[in-house]
């Protein structure tokens, strides 16, 4: 792999990040705006699997992708629960519109991160994803540790609110789905051998669900919002998932997930800072949550297991 191709990858991966935490702020406003994160979270899927039904449906190669991906289900090449990796991310999309005005953005995706780095030990350990089984070392170990202090750092802030401290567990739960996610969409990358019919899967998944969830707990909503960019959701979504589809070919998946998250922290401290919602021990926990998933990335002893 050419050093061009590689950085390439960590560019897109890095983008991918930076976009999923504008998604944040964008689905945490329009939540807010119709007091409801149910509702917000399914306009922000729901117009994101509009534009890539019309993507894919309208090029051959989307549709032959989504042909492939039909026979490696029907001869149990991968198996259907591999291809529901929407659910994470729908899970994530609506913990945005229930938790971001209450905690801040970089608040939420510091335990996003964490679950991240948490269930990427036990993704690599299981080998669910693409690729041999990857062994729990001792750095990997301690990056994790390191990540849970980071959350208890940047939530320390509001310990005099717990009310709404228990909120920062939404995220947290969604990064660990979302590691699992992660390695099933290379699955089901692998079976469709093409990226976007790969995101078209994820949002044919999570939109559904969130229809589901929306229809049992109906309820009524504020007028919508005329600014049109917080109906930019589904396309920041769009970006964040393809980023990491996309490059994980060129730089593999340890290093897409931490291209990733540091995206993900860039966007979060910039966003709270211009909002003037920025607080010091949120800077040190994202430091620390920095710190964690470089030191999972050092080489290291496998740890006894």
């Amino acid at each position: 792999m050419s050093r061009s191709a590689q950085v390439t990858g960590g560019v897109l991966a890095t983008i991918g990040g930076m976009a999923l935490a504008v998604q944040g702020r964008v689905n945490g406003s329009l939540a807010e705006s119709l007091q409801n994160g149910f509702l917000a979270a399914l306009i922000s899927f729901g117009s994101g699997w509009v534009l890539l039904v019309v993507a894919v449906l309208s090029r051959q190669s989307g549709r032959d992708g989504l042909r492939r991906l039909r026979d490696a289900l029907a001869q149990r090449r991968i198996r259907w629960w591999e291809c529901v990796g929407g659910l994470a991310g729908a899970f994530l999309v609506a913990s945005q519109g229930i938790a971001i005005a209450t905690i801040g953005v970089a608040v939420f995706t510091v335990a996003v991160v964490v679950g991240q780095v948490v269930s990427s030990l036990v993704v690599d350990r299981r080998g669910i994803g693409p690729g041999e089984p990857k062994p729990l070392t001792v750095t990997r170990g301690l990056g994790a540790a390191v990540g849970v202090v980071a959350v208890v750092v940047a939530v320390s802030a509001q310990f005099t609110s717990p009310d709404t401290l228990w909120l920062a567990v939404l995220p947290l739960l969604a990064g660990l789905l979302i590691g699992w996610q992660q390695a099933v969409n290379g699955l089901v990358r692998d079976a469709a051998g093409h990226a976007v019919a790969t995101i078209l899967v994820n949002f044919t998944t999570g939109t559904v669900a969130l229809l589901l969830v929306n229809l049992v707990a109906a309820r009524g909503a504020a007028s919508f919002p005329t600014q049109w960019w917080l109906y930019l959701g589904g396309l920041l979504g769009i970006v964040g998932v393809g980023g990491a589809i996309v490059s994980v070919r060129y730089i593999g998946v340890l290093m897409l997930g931490l291209c990733g998250v540091c995206g993900q922290l860039i966007g979060a401290v910039l966003l709270d800072g211009l909002s003037g919602h920025l607080a010091l021990p949120t800077v040190v926990g994202v430091v620390l949550t920095l710190v964690s998933v470089g030191v999972a990335a050092l080489p290291s002893g496998r740890m006894k297991t």
